[in-house]
Parts: structure tokens; C-alpha cells; sequence
């Protein structure tokens, strides 16, 4: 993971932006940390992984929040089992991006800086 991390920062301050990782296994801390963001971040990139197909709590916290989220995951769903098919997420995303490895992340955080500068 901390490959990841330092590609993304790396990303990050090559735009001139700042950004903060944090990752957890835990559904009610992933919707503390959403429900958080509102005031203090522009856009979310989230990899909720499995609960991405079972959360309905993490669901209603990015649909709250109104802040524009990126949904990321490293493989395609749309290739696994075809419960991984639904996401609960995707439908209160701004966009989905999947199965493009570690660069799902980066892709991710150039599509939250795009709607972050468009909204300036």
C-alpha cells in the first residue's frame, strides 16, 4: 500500500495539490472519516472494496456528504463474481474507475482535481 501512497502523493504535489490518506477496515470508520470531510476536503477518491457491494451506511454517508467522490478499485468488478457486479456506491459517485491496478488511485485523483478546477 505505501507504493500506492507515494505514487499518489508524488501525483498530488506534481498538480500542486494536497491530499490526505487514510485507509481503515472498519465500515463505521470509513463513515466517520466521510461524514468528516464535508468542509475540509474538496473531492474524495474511495476504494471501499468489499463493502462496496454491502454497505448501504457508507452509501448514505458519500450521499450526504455532497462532496464529489470517486469510486476506485484495482480489479474489475465487472470480471470477478457477479455479485461484485453492484455497487452501492457507484450510483452517488461522480465516477467509477476499476481494474487498472494501482493506477485506478492515480486515475482517480486526476478526475477529482479536474471537477475540483472546473468548479472554480
Amino acid at each position: 500500500m505505501e507504493v500506492i501512497n507515494r505514487k499518489i502523493r508524488a501525483l498530488a504535489k506534481a498538480k500542486g495539490a494536497a491530499v490526505t490518506i487514510r485507509q481503515s477496515n472498519h465500515e463505521g470508520d470509513l463513515v466517520g472519516m466521510v461524514q468528516g470531510a464535508k468542509g475540509r476536503y474538496d473531492a474524495l477518491v474511495i476504494n471501499p472494496a468489499a463493502l462496496t457491494h454491502t454497505s448501504v451506511a457508507l452509501r448514505d454517508a458519500v450521499a450526504a456528504v455532497g462532496i464529489p467522490t470517486i469510486e476506485v478499485h484495482l480489479s474489475n468488478l465487472y470480471r470477478r463474481e457477479p455479485f461484485r457486479h453492484r455497487s452501492y456506491l457507484a450510483p452517488v459517485c461522480v465516477g467509477q474507475i476499476s481494474g487498472f491496478g494501482t493506477h485506478s488511485y492515480l486515475l482517480g485523483l486526476q478526475a477529482a482535481l479536474d471537477l475540483v478546477k472546473k468548479s472554480q
